[in-house]
C-alpha cells in the first residue's frame, strides 16, 4: 500500500491504534476487536505490516506479515498486541514499560521475485538501505525489513543473518531457493 494514500491524520490513527492495542492487551491480554467501518477508508483496505517496537533504541518485539490479508487497521492492530507479548524472543511488555516503547509501523510493498543464480548474483542485486529481503528453501523462511540495514552495513553480512535466520548455513545455496524483495513506507 503506497503512503501517498495514507493522509498525516491516517498516521496518526495508525500510531494511536497501534498504542492501544498494547494498553488493550495489558488489561485483558488479547488484541482489541476494531470497528471496521469507523476507519477511514484507505485503513479497511487489506495490507501487510510489521509493528516493530524499541525502549532506549534497543529492540522489543517486531512482528508482521510480508501479505496482505487482512485490512490495515487490523493488521496493525494484531501486529501490535503480537509484537509486545508474543514475540518469543522477548518477555511480554510490562505497565512500566509501556509508555516508554517507540511504535514504528512499516507498511509493506507487494514482494517481487528476485532471480539470482548464484549469492554473488543476489548480494549484486539488493539495494542496501531499500530492499527488504525473503529467502525460502522447503521449510525454511526468513525475512528482514530495509530498517534491518540500519544495524547491517554489507550486502554480504546482510545475506549471511538472513540466512542463518531462516535456519540454513551461512554459505548454503541451492537452485531451489526462492527469492523476493519489497520495500517499506514507516509511520513511526
Amino acid at each position: 500500500m503506497p503512503s501517498s494514500k495514507i493522509t498525516l491524520k491516517d498516521k496518526k490513527i495508525i500510531l494511536d491504534t497501534a498504542r492501544h492495542a498494547i494498553q488493550y492487551g495489558l488489561t485483558y491480554q488479547r488484541p482489541p476487536i476494531l470497528e471496521l467501518e469507523t476507519y477511514p477508508k484507505e485503513l479497511q483496505e487489506n495490507a501487510a505490516t510489521f509493528v516493530t517496537l524499541k525502549e532506549t533504541n534497543r529492540l522489543r518485539g517486531c512482528i508482521g506479515t510480508i501479505e496482505a490479508y487482512q485490512p490495515l487497521i487490523q493488521d496493525v492492530a494484531e501486529h501490535a498486541y503480537a509484537a509486545a507479548f508474543n514475540d518469543p524472543r522477548f518477555p511480554p511488555v510490562n505497565s512500566i514499560e509501556e509508555p516508554m516503547l517507540h511504535i514504528s509501523i512499516s507498511l509493506l510493498s507487494t514482494p517481487e521475485e528476485l532471480k539470482a543464480s548464484s549469492e554473488q548474483e543476489l548480494i549484486e542485486k539488493i539495494r542496501p538501505d531499500v530492499d527488504g529481503v525473503i529467502l525460502k528453501y522447503k521449510q525454511h523462511k526468513g525475512t528482514f525489513l530495509p530498517s534491518v540495514w540500519e544495524q547491517i552495513k554489507t550486502p554480504e553480512e546482510f545475506v549471511h543473518k538472513l540466512k542463518l535466520k531462516a535456519g540454513l548455513a551461512e554459505n548454503f545455496w541451492s537452485d531451489e531457493l526462492t527469492i523476493a524483495t519489497y520495500q517499506t513506507d514507516v509511520i513511526d
